[in-house]
């Protein structure tokens, strides 16, 4: 089944021909982070084990470095250090380009050991890029396929796992046809610690577009299920019977509850550009 998976904010993405999903590549990228690497840096024997393993272990005296990411993308890019460095001081301006035939480029950033003290924490919302926080605001949204002028918005944010935990910076995507918490579906929030996070959210935000376009909304088997208030007037008449009185506790509908107190509230304050309270503090 077909499916074109539309962005309502961000960059677009290349995707696999066979999965919407899975994207492959992306057009315009950031350049977040640039460096170099030599046979002093702490694991360098590690870190180039992976280009060794591909036959592009061929500078001896080490390499400069250029990450790249997207919304949904990163990659890798390995040239001289001289190149890097010329490319640093044109850059001044920033205005810079960089030519990307003098070395190689891999999918994603490394990890393991030597990257991973390495490569410091990068969120995609940046205070110096003039964002509310580093790591809080919108990352990317997809147009709902079933559901006319709904998203599914992918976000950074600050959240606790539990209330008396440390708040953390986490990433996650909202569904603004069926008002799911990510938070009570499980695995669908995840700590914000690089490209990869952000990546995952991303993907999980495409799934939950086709599994609309494939299984309808509301029904068994799709991951987009509006409850229509059925939890929420559950709760109000438990909470009545309790108090003894007539009104309700919590607003009666999905789309209320999220505008005052769930993750439209959030997102509501992030394009407002405003620094939402920690979310289940």
């Amino acid at each position: 089944m077909s499916i074109t998976i539309t962005n309502t904010y961000g960059t677009p993405h290349n995707v696999s021909e066979t999965n919407p999903t899975h994207v492959t590549s992306c057009d315009r990228y950031r350049l977040p982070l640039v460096g170099t690497i030599s046979p002093g840096t702490p694991g360098y024997e590690d870190m180039v084990e992976m280009l060794r393993e591909n036959g592009h272990d061929t500078r001896p005296e080490g390499y400069g470095l250029v990450f790249l990411e997207s919304e949904e993308f990163s990659a890798t890019y390995f040239g001289s250090i001289e190149q890097i460095e010329q490319y640093k001081r044109d850059n001044a301006d920033g205005t810079a380009t960089f030519d990307a035939s003098q070395g190689v480029t891999y999918a994603k950033w490394p990890h393991g050991k030597g990257w991973d003290t390495f490569l410091p924490r990068i969120f995609w919302n940046q205070a110096q890029r003039g964002g509310i926080a580093d790591g809080v605001g919108l990352v990317t949204a997809f147009a709902h396929t079933e559901v006319p002028g709904a998203e599914v918005i992918v976000y950074e944010f600050e959240g606790k796992w539990l209330p008396d935990s440390e708040p953390k910076p986490m990433v996650t995507y909202h569904c603004t046809g069926c008002h799911l918490d990510t938070f009570h579906s499980g695995g669908d929030v995840h700590e914000n610690t690089g490209p990869d996070s952000r990546r995952w959210a991303a993907r999980q935000a495409r799934q939950h577009i086709l599994s609309a376009h494939r299984n309808g909304v509301g029904t068994t088997h799709s991951a987009c299920r509006p409850n229509n208030g059925e939890i929420l007037r559950a709760v109000n008449a438990v909470a009545r019977e309790m108090w003894g009185t007539p009104g309700n506790a919590l607003p009666d509908t999905d789309d209320a509850y999220c505008a005052t107190k769930g993750p439209c509230s959030i997102i509501r304050e992030l394009r407002a550009g405003i620094r939402p309270s920690v979310y289940r503090a």
